[in-house]
């Protein structure tokens, strides 16, 4: 049977579990055994991580061309204009690659949102923003480098989503089990 495991991440873990240097990783919050994380999350980065026993489910979630959709929101520096939104939308060339075109919008601050520890910078003449950008794949900081090349910096970025999968109901570092995707849905 496939195990699936749910994480919140929290801020400066990384996405693998051992590390010579000693910071923080999957393996000081997921006592589950055989297990590996499909997809990445900088460390700098927070929110839900999938894990998984089954290497094609991995793959697939992982893999731009399955098309999973992935749901980042970013606190960003400043307050995008519509035509900010509009070229997230349409794609970005980011230098190495050019983004595939994206859902993305300004969204209110989300609701029952854990503190962050350290807390952002905050900076009383620079507001913020939050956005919900939507992406069917994932490139290495693509989120900040997409925000960066539009003028307006990541501050925070919790992914919330992937697929049906969310954060809900799970604080920094709480996983839980979850139920495998159907067959068709695996495709």
């Amino acid at each position: 049977m496939t195990r699936v495991v749910l994480l919140n991440k929290p801020f400066g873990v990384l996405t693998q579990f051992s590390d010579r240097e000693g910071r923080p990783t999957l393996k000081d919050y997921v006592p589950v055994t055989g297990v590996y994380p499909a997809g990445r999350l900088d460390a700098d980065s927070e929110g839900l991580v999938v894990l998984t026993d089954d290497g094609g489910l991995q793959a697939r979630i992982a893999e731009p061309r399955h098309k999973w959709p992935k749901v980042y929101w970013a606190q960003v520096e400043g307050i995008p204009g519509p035509e900010a939104i509009d070229r997230l939308r349409g794609g970005l060339d980011l230098g190495d690659f050019v983004s595939r075109p994206c859902e993305a919008g300004i969204i209110a601050e989300p609701l029952g949102l854990w503190p962050r520890d350290p807390p952002i910078r905050y900076r009383a003449a620079i507001p913020t923003t939050w956005l919900e950008i939507v992406l069917k794949e994932g490139r290495n900081r693509q989120v900040r480098r997409m925000t960066a090349r539009i003028g307006h910096p990541t501050l925070r970025l919790i992914r919330y989503a992937v697929g049906a999968w969310t954060v809900d109901g799970l604080q920094p570092g709480a996983w839980r089990m979850v139920e495998p995707p159907a067959p068709a849905q695996r495709k």
